[in-house]
């Protein structure tokens, strides 16, 4: 076979496994061992919600389809990891689980502490939360400092959205640096812990603000850019898979999982 008959197979092959993914019927469930590939040379699966409550907008994951995507993890022998683990894998070498899953929530919603903490417990499961300082304990729809505090203290890290949550693109040098240091000056006072990891606000970065951020003592930040992570990805702008509400959520949730392994046996997945 000729290497362009070889290619053209090959692409082919890979459109109708992802063809057959797409039209799995809801609630189907594929085999661990497909999904075990995104942990293969340290491609490690980042997810990224943000509520989990009955508001039925596409930030709001519904109770019953968190509880739903955490026991499909958990019965595929996901295993979730911190942002430490994450970073000592990618930077050291270090140790990581079979299929390894960092699970994020971003801007700290109080209904991460009334509904999310709960599922994630019973499924005996890590969490981070990237909190902007600013809000807790101020806005009655964000996280208490006590309640980060317990989940701090419960397996669930407490990590930096900054402090006011504006588009860091929009800011001077100045307002940028207080924005970083103010949070983990909060993080720091309320919770007796230094905040080693930030997620962009609205995602926005560029390498400036990357070196700034590094410049303030984080040591990685989080983006909402879609890929798993590996050692190709640069630790001030990591990877993640955002999870939506949607008209079947729990068939998207699938697709975000098991599309990925596909592209990457074929080199698709980072440019």
């Amino acid at each position: 076979m000729t290497h362009k008959l070889k290619l053209a197979a090959g692409v082919l092959t890979a459109l109708l496994i992802f063809a057959a993914f797409i039209y799995m019927p809801h609630g189907e469930q594929t085999s661990a061992e497909s999904i075990s590939e995104t942990a293969a040379g340290y491609k490690i699966l980042v997810l990224n919600y943000h509520k989990v409550d009955n508001m039925n907008i596409s930030l709001s994951v519904l109770p019953k389809d968190f509880d739903w995507q955490m026991k499909y993890l958990h019965d595929h022998g996901y295993n979730t990891i911190t942002p430490d683990e994450l970073y000592k894998a990618l930077t050291e070498g270090g140790p990581l689980p079979d299929n390894p899953v960092l699970i994020t929530f971003d801007d700290g919603y109080r209904d991460n502490y009334k509904n999310a903490y709960p599922i994630l417990k019973k499924y005996g499961f890590k969490a981070t939360i990237f909190v902007v300082t600013g809000f807790v304990g101020r806005y009655p729809n964000y996280l208490t400092w006590e309640q980060a505090a317990e989940l701090e203290e419960n397996g669930i890290s407490i990590e930096s959205h900054t402090v006011t949550h504006r588009s860091l693109t929009d800011l001077t040098d100045d307002q940028l640096r207080r924005e970083l240091a103010g949070a983990r000056r909060d993080i720091r006072d309320h919770l007796g812990k230094e905040s080693d990891f930030i997620a962009y606000p609205t995602g926005t970065y560029n390498l400036h603000i990357g070196q700034i951020v590094k410049d303030e003592g984080y040591k990685a930040a989080f983006t909402i850019k879609y890929g798993n992570v590996d050692l190709g990805s640069n630790i001030y702008a990591i990877e993640r898979e955002p999870v939506f509400h949607t008209e079947n959520t729990n068939k998207s949730f699938l697709e975000r999982l098991q599309y990925l392994p596909v592209f990457a046996k074929f080199g698709w997945e980072k440019n």
